[in-house]
């Protein structure tokens, strides 16, 4: 590991652990233990929603040599936390990794300390996914390090009886009409809905500037890993977009994976939510949570602001302490095979980022009960027409969590305006990114 590498890594650690902002939201049969008849345990470690508890007891009864001794923690920020004071510690990761896009490229400063899958066989796999979720896991020296789980396409998660009540259309084809077009025309009907009710349009401005900037061809880095913040007219002007709307009343003051213990997404204290695949698990999650049901109104409508958009998306990779390199490896690629893809999204709502469980999903269209019976999988196949991920570069979440996530709270609160919160949040940049 070299020493930039190092010093990034203890500084992203550090970083981390005042996250605002911490994204969340996967060779065909396992094959027998290693030594034969020999039980092996493998430690597993994912983070949010990956909806696997099914698939590990699946796998441990057809492979019943192999124990399965899986964690969870909470969100994609605290996961980085966790991984990467392990990788500076350089001891004490899983046999199996789950690594969030948002954090892949500082990975790819210490590619190193992950198993090369090529060795593994994932070349023979590489037609499964889409290609450039293939690409994503692959470092500057052509070393494949993660197997692809799931992509994030987006829709608008609402509430129809929200909706109803603001006297605005309710069913799935009606408000993807009203809501199709730019963000401008997104906070314009907030604007209304607000005036109506006098409630808030969104849960929060955080997670929807991250959509925003993820919906751009470059983000916080461009394409060739420069820094890309300061002087981008283009994300200014969608920051300057959304403080305008949050500073009229449109955002909801939520604290990001918190939601009041998902009170909120039962109270009507905000209509809509920007909603990747792999969060309607999360928003199902929190609206049992707060005591509500199916009958809370939560839908799914087949639009995006501005169009196609990636946010998320997941890896697991087999770091090169493991002891059992070869069953771990079997058991990743066993979990991302399309078959146990579409199960996963049966289970935790995610889009799959293999084409042949995309195909199925989009195909079968089977009626989600919770969202108002909404075909969320075929849904969510549509949203990803289009779709490419953006480069992420090595310190993108921590820009997205600890940079931006404060101002925004900020200006969320009424504690500053939009200018105000822009230069909070440039301030937080030259102190923590170099």
């Amino acid at each position: 590991m070299n020493t930039r590498a190092r010093t990034r890594i203890l500084t992203a650690t550090a970083v981390a652990s005042v996250s605002a902002l911490a994204l969340a939201g996967c060779a065909s049969g396992g094959g027998d233990a290693e030594g034969g008849d020999d039980k092996i345990t493998l430690t597993v470690t994912t983070f949010g929603t990956f909806g696997y508890d099914d698939l590990y007891d699946e796998y441990e009864k057809a492979n019943p040599n192999v124990t399965i001794e899986a964690t969870n923690i909470d969100t994609g920020g605290n996961a980085r936390t966790d991984a990467f004071t392990k990788i500076a510690a350089g001891s004490g990761l899983s046999d199996v990794v789950a690594i969030e896009e948002g954090w892949l490229g500082a990975i790819m400063d210490v590619s190193d300390t992950f198993v090369d899958l090529r060795d593994y066989g994932i070349e023979d796999r590489k037609a499964d996914w889409v290609d450039w979720k293939y690409g994503q896991a692959t470092d500057a020296e052509g070393r494949v390090i993660g197997y692809g789980t799931d992509i994030g396409p987006s829709g608008i998660c609402y509430n129809g009886a929200a909706f109803e009540a603001a006297g605005l259309p309710s069913d799935r084809e009606s408000v993807a009409e009203l809501l199709n077009g730019d963000w401008e025309n997104y906070f314009a009907v907030g604007a209304d809905y607000t005036a109506k009710t006098g409630k808030a349009w969104y849960d929060h401005s955080g997670f929807v500037w991250n959509a925003m900037v993820n919906q751009l061809d470059e983000g916080y880095y461009t394409t060739d890993g420069e820094l890309n913040v300061e002087d981008n007219a283009e994300l200014k002007e969608r920051f300057e977009l959304l403080g305008a709307a949050t500073e009229g009343g449109q955002s909801a003051a939520e604290t990001a994976w918190d939601w009041n213990g998902g009170k909120s997404f039962v109270d009507g204290s905000f209509a809509t939510f920007v909603c990747p695949g792999w969060m309607l698990g999360v928003v199902q999650g929190q609206v049992e949570a707060g005591g509500g049901d199916a009958s809370t109104g939560w839908d799914f409508a087949d639009v995006f602001p501005g169009g196609a958009a990636n946010w998320g998306g997941a890896f697991l990779s087999i770091p090169e302490s493991s002891q059992h390199k070869e069953e771990a490896a079997k058991l990743a690629d066993w979990l991302t095979q399309p078959e146990q893809q579409v199960k996963q999204s049966a289970t935790a709502g995610n889009f799959p980022s293999t084409v042949d469980a995309q195909e199925t999903l989009a195909s079968d269209a089977t009626p989600n009960e919770f969202f108002n019976d909404a075909p969320t999988g075929a849904i969510l196949a549509e949203r990803a027409k289009g779709v490419v991920a953006q480069f992420k570069g090595a310190d993108d979440s921590v820009i997205q969590e600890n940079v931006f996530g404060p101002a925004l709270s900020g200006l969320d609160r009424g504690d500053t305006d939009t200018q105000g919160a822009w230069d909070a949040a440039i301030e937080l940049l030259n102190e923590l990114v170099d």
